[in-house]
């Protein structure tokens, strides 16, 4: 199974790009990781790989804990899916067909996070839940 990251604008702060590959490169120990920007809110669909299921972050979408989180991807790893795309939009949001086609709405936190910080909090959480569904001791 793959993850991609497929995320609407670039990431210029070097603080951001830092942390953003370093956890991309932790979540690559354990399976690939792609990580996309894209420079449009229309261009999220025609770069997400075809087989990929669609999880779009938003904060109006449903909160998982970590634990929750792991399960769910655990269960796609379990049923040989070919992987899944997280789409995270700008400051405009994403269009409607974008959020009709995702599989999953999946909130962050109900705050309104830049994506920039989406972004790394996002990278940061799927470290964590490679390292729960390997029982590893990073996220006692």
């Amino acid at each position: 199974m793959k993850l991609t990251v497929l995320a609407v604008g670039r990431l210029k702060e070097r603080h951001y790009v830092e942390a953003c590959q370093d956890y991309a490169n932790r979540v690559r120990r354990y399976l690939p990781c792609d990580l996309l920007e894209v420079r449009s809110e229309g261009e999220l669909l025609k770069r997400c790989p075809p087989r990929a299921e669609r999880w779009l972050l938003d904060q109006r979408g449903r909160e998982l804990s970590t634990e929750e989180l792991a399960a769910a991807i655990g269960r796609r790893m379990a049923s040989g899916s070919a992987g899944i795309a997280f789409l995270i939009g700008g400051a405009e949001g994403v269009p409607e067909p974008v959020r009709q086609g995702a599989q999953m709405v999946l909130a962050l936190s109900r705050l309104t996070l830049a994506h920039r910080l989406a972004r790394l909090v996002l990278l940061e959480q799927l470290y964590r839940v490679m390292t729960i569904l390997r029982g590893e001791p990073y996220h006692r």
